[in-house]
């Protein structure tokens, strides 16, 4: 089976199996910055997942919208984009792929450093690790990515080294449903596939913006699942970027991906 089938698996059928982890994964007490996973450069990596992901990913900073950002992805180059899905060994690698909606945010807190400057920033569902990457070169004073994926934390790792920087703080708990983290500003991108997961995650970012007055910034090219849910009315449009052809064939017709600021206008009731 060719990878552009296990995207689609990935798009349309496997994403259930990682919202019900996202679900399932209750987060502990509220994360501060000494308790997070903190990984280091080369020791912290085991030797052998290094290998693999090195040679069965490809170096790219091409196809997408943030050409400054070198990245470790899946492309139609290695050997997996050809291979059985179930032959890769370490779960389904939604890291690998750069989402559109991660690839909106990223390209906005680039040319808008702003927006992250002097401030802390928490990049949830961070995936390949490039919005908090592009927070970093944007002079954010502290990032944390979060992923519920370990290999995507070792690939994160590996991007920053592609990128001359040394590694964010990650963490690989699901913090969806803890206490609100004290953070300046929340990323997020492609995280409304599944309608229980977008609930969740609406009813803790209200709680982020009602107690700490968090900023929130969403990164979505416009899904059904996103477009449908109550939380459509509660966003303003920020920015609008026109994806890549690459990027277009990869994602079946979709053309263009947002970037959303979350203000809901009830943010003082507790939900």
């Amino acid at each position: 089976m060719a990878f552009r089938g296990w995207k689609w698996l990935l798009l349309l059928g496997r994403q259930n199996t990682l919202a019900k982890v996202w679900r399932s994964r209750r987060g502990g007490p509220s994360l501060c910055w000494k308790r997070c996973c903190h990984w280091s450069t080369g020791k912290s990596l085991d030797p052998e997942v290094r290998a693999f992901l090195e040679e069965n990913t490809e170096v790219t900073n091409s196809g997408h919208l943030t050409p400054e950002i070198r990245l470790r992805l899946l492309t139609p180059r290695c050997r997996f984009w050809r291979e059985k899905p179930d032959l890769w060994p370490y779960g389904d690698p939604f890291w690998a792929i750069y989402w559109p909606g991660g690839q909106a945010l990223s390209r906005y807190i680039l040319d808008n450093p702003h927006v992250v400057k002097g401030r802390s920033v928490l990049d949830l569902g961070s995936g390949c690790g490039a919005t908090a990457i592009a927070a970093v070169m944007s002079g954010a004073s502290r990032v944390l990515a979060n992923d519920i994926d370990p290999i995507a934390g070792m690939a994160m790792i590996l991007n920053c080294e592609l990128n001359h920087l040394n590694p964010f703080p990650i963490t690989i708990k699901n913090i969806i449903n803890s206490e609100a983290g004290n953070w300046d500003l929340i990323v997020l991108g492609d995280m409304f596939y599944d309608e229980q997961l977008a609930d969740g995650l609406h009813h803790w970012l209200q709680k982020c913006i009602r107690i700490h007055q968090t900023e929130v910034l969403i990164g979505d090219p416009g899904r059904h699942q996103f477009l449908s849910h109550s939380i459509r009315s509660q966003l303003h449009k920020v920015i609008e970027y026109s994806l890549p052809e690459c990027t277009r064939q990869e994602n079946y017709g979709l053309t263009s991906s947002i970037v959303w600021s979350y203000q809901p206008s009830n943010s003082s009731d507790n939900s």
